[in-house]
């Protein structure tokens, strides 16, 4: 373990901001990164521990099929979820899980994210879309959370939270930032009018391979 010592670190680092951002509560969120030496291995946080009273020992590494091969704690109750999503996207190296308060009030909405601030349609490459409610600690709704995100970096689970996927754990975390910031704004928008000026991915110009 004490070569991942600063991976572990990092991570509970982002767990904690988390909570300050305003994003988490109590146990809620989760985070995992994958192994930069070793990529069909993760690094997750454990099920049921609350981040202030987390340190770096507590993380959990498994391998793509869920199972253990260090930690004194089992993983996040949602480990399948994130095992599916790095399944089907192979250009993911970290994944975030939170449940921001703006975010989920779209959720239950069940109206997409649009583009309202630009740092959020450059790092989800477009509206978040919505997944319907099911419960969230298997593989079947992993392989369906994922299925919906497709290749955006972005999806809300409808009545829970927001996950966010990216090449590393800050720009990962940046993205959940950035939804929850834009979600606010439009939310208040609508407040004002019933046309918002949106932005559109594609209409941005930029390069989409990023």
């Amino acid at each position: 373990m004490k070569e991942y010592r600063e991976l572990a670190q990092e991570i509970l680092e982002y767990c904690l901001r988390s909570m300050e951002y305003g994003l988490n509560f109590n146990t809620q969120g989760n985070i995992s990164v994958r192994l930069p030496d070793n990529p069909d291995y993760f690094m997750i946080t454990p099920t049921d521990l609350e981040y202030d009273k987390m340190g770096p020992a507590d993380m959990v590494i498994v391998d793509s099929d869920c199972k253990v091969h260090w930690g004194v704690h089992e993983p996040s109750s949602e480990v399948t979820v994130h095992m599916a999503t790095y399944k089907h996207r192979p250009d993911v190296n970290a994944i975030v899980h939170t449940e921001p308060i703006y975010t989920n009030a779209f959720g239950i909405a069940g109206q997409p994210i649009t583009g309202s601030m630009v740092n959020m349609v450059i790092y989800t490459k477009g509206d978040v879309p919505i997944m319907p409610f099911h419960l969230s600690n298997s593989t079947e709704f992993g392989n369906l959370s994922a299925e919906v995100m497709g290749q955006k970096n972005a999806v809300v689970w409808a009545n829970h939270g927001l996950l966010t996927v990216g090449p590393d754990l800050r720009t990962a975390f940046k993205t959940s930032v950035a939804v929850e910031s834009a979600a606010k704004v439009l939310l208040m928008s609508k407040a004002l009018t019933d046309k918002p000026d949106l932005l559109k991915y594609e209409e941005l110009g930029i390069d989409h391979s990023l």
